[in-house]
């Protein structure tokens, strides 16, 4: 099974590193149930309340809604 991720961080006083962790710990655990990571989308101190963040939009036009070969699962941190 194929897994996509999407990474996000809202405000200019993060740190990049916050990407590149969140991707960290899901392709850990995609790789736990033996999956393929494929592919990865991000998005770098935009919010999430504005839906026209570019790896957002990238990551819903490669998903087909219609699919059932794709589950939505989300992580959100504190």
């Amino acid at each position: 099974m194929r897994a996509a991720i999407y990474a996000r961080f809202s405000s200019d006083r993060q740190r990049d590193a916050s990407i590149e962790d969140q991707v960290r710990i899901c392709e850990d655990l995609i790789r736990r149930q033996g999956w393929q990571v494929d592919p990865t989308f991000f998005d770098r101190a935009q919010s999430g309340s504005i839906a026209s963040r570019s790896g957002y939009r990238a990551l819903r036009d490669a998903v087909p809604s219609s699919s059932s070969r794709w589950s939505w699962r989300s992580r959100w941190t504190g």
